[in-house]
């Protein structure tokens, strides 16, 4: 696979960890199939078996979803830039401090958010909760199923 194939892929990644966040755009989706689309180019054991793990991840996170609360964000009030400012700092969390991270960063993002929006500690704590309440959870389980996936494939290029 050359490097230009490598970039789009990673490039349709990142519009798949992108989909997550955005209501009705099927992200985990996106990012299986550019991991797909990587394992059917690059043909190694790695790359399959990269490829199987991710599909168990992401067939894992499908089957979680039932158990999760839905996305309730405009009934609760919750803002797009709260939930957005969770995704970005999720997926910075998640490099910097591989999979803690990404969990550690969604939810300091989202307290970031709503202390920035409300003023206080305990009113941005409160809010913060209730975004999660609202479907906040489900978001970030699906946003770190596709982050699991997206530093699988990235260690698979890097070291593989």
């Amino acid at each position: 696979m050359g490097v230009w194939q490598v970039v789009g892929v990673g490039a349709v990644m990142a519009m798949g960890l992108c989909g997550v966040l955005v209501p009705g755009v099927p992200g985990p989706a996106i990012v299986w199939a550019a991991l797909a689309w990587w394992a059917l180019d690059d043909i190694t054991a790695l790359a399959w078996g990269v490829l199987a793990g991710a599909t168990g991840v992401l067939l894992l996170n499908q089957a979680l979803r039932p158990l999760l609360p839905p996305r309730r964000f405009k009934a609760a009030g919750v803002s797009r830039r709260a939930v957005l400012t969770a995704g970005a700092t999720a997926v910075v969390g998640f490099f910097v401090l591989p999979v803690i991270g990404g969990i550690a960063g969604f939810v300091g993002g989202l307290y970031g958010a709503e202390r920035r929006r409300l003023g206080s500690h305990g009113d941005g704590w409160t809010s913060a909760r209730m975004v999660l309440r609202a479907g906040g959870y489900s978001v970030m389980t699906e946003l770190f199923a596709c982050l699991l996936v997206t530093g699988a494939w990235l260690g698979a290029v890097i070291w593989g």
